[in-house]
C-alpha cells in the first residue's frame, strides 16, 4: 500500500513566517488556488488512491476537502495527523523565539527529537501519535491513500523512515501542496 502525504496549502501565518503548530489557522486564497491546482493535477495525473484522510486542523481539512471535490475520493478527518504543537513559541516568528526563549531554544536545537517547546510536544511525541493514526489508516484501508497533514509532520516521518537524526529535518522540508509517496511498510 502507498501513502501519499500531501502538504496543506498556504496560510497567511505561512506568508508571515508565523509558527502555527496546533494553532487552528485557515488557508488563504493563494492556499485554496493550490488546493484546486492540486486536485486537478491529481485527477489528471491518473494517480490512484481510494480515499483521503486528513488531519483535523483547517488549513489541512480544508485542502483535503478542495482535493475530495475535484477527485470525487471520499474523505476522512483522522486525529492524530496534527501539526506539532509548539506551545508558547506558536504565533512568533523564529527570531521572536531565539529573542525570548533563548536558552529554551538552544537545549531544543541541540535535542530536538525529546526536547518540548514551552507548554507544547516533542518531534517524538508527534511521531508517536502520528504513526499511531497512520497505522490504523493502514488497518483499515489495503488500497493506496491520500493524507494530507502538515509540514513538520512530513519532516519528521521522513527523519524516522531515513533514520536521518531529526536535527536534519529542514532537509526534507515540503512545500505547500507538495506531494511525497511513501510505502506503508517503512511505517512498521
Amino acid at each position: 500500500m502507498k501513502l501519499y502525504l500531501i502538504r496543506h496549502g498556504q496560510t497567511d501565518w505561512n506568508v508571515a513566517g508565523r509558527i502555527q503548530g496546533s494553532h487552528d489557522s485557515e488557508l488563504n486564497e493563494n492556499g485554496i488556488s493550490q488546493a484546486e491546482a492540486l486536485g486537478a493535477k491529481l485527477l489528471d495525473s491518473g494517480l490512484k488512491f481510494s480515499k483521503i484522510y486528513s488531519s483535523t486542523q483547517k488549513r489541512a481539512f480544508k485542502t483535503a476537502e478542495i482535493i475530495s471535490g475535484i477527485t470525487k475520493k471520499p474523505l476522512e478527518a483522522v486525529k492524530g495527523l496534527e501539526e506539532i504543537s509548539l506551545g508558547a513559541w506558536e504565533g512568533l516568528t523564529w527570531e521572536e523565539v531565539i529573542q525570548k526563549y533563548s536558552a529554551e531554544y538552544k537545549r531544543w536545537r541541540q535535542d530536538l527529537r525529546y526536547t518540548k517547546a514551552p507548554e507544547g510536544e516533542s518531534y517524538q511525541e508527534m511521531l508517536e501519535r502520528v504513526l499511531a493514526a497512520l497505522r490504523r489508516i493502514i488497518e483499515t484501508n489495503s488500497e493506496d491513500a491520500a493524507v494530507v497533514t502538515h509540514g513538520a509532520v512530513i519532516m519528521c516521518l521522513r527523519c524516522y523512515i531515513t533514520n536521518t537524526p531529526f536535527e536534519k529535518m529542514r532537509e526534507f522540508q515540503a512545500k505547500n501542496t507538495s506531494v511525497l509517496e511513501i510505502s506503508s511498510e517503512l511505517l512498521g
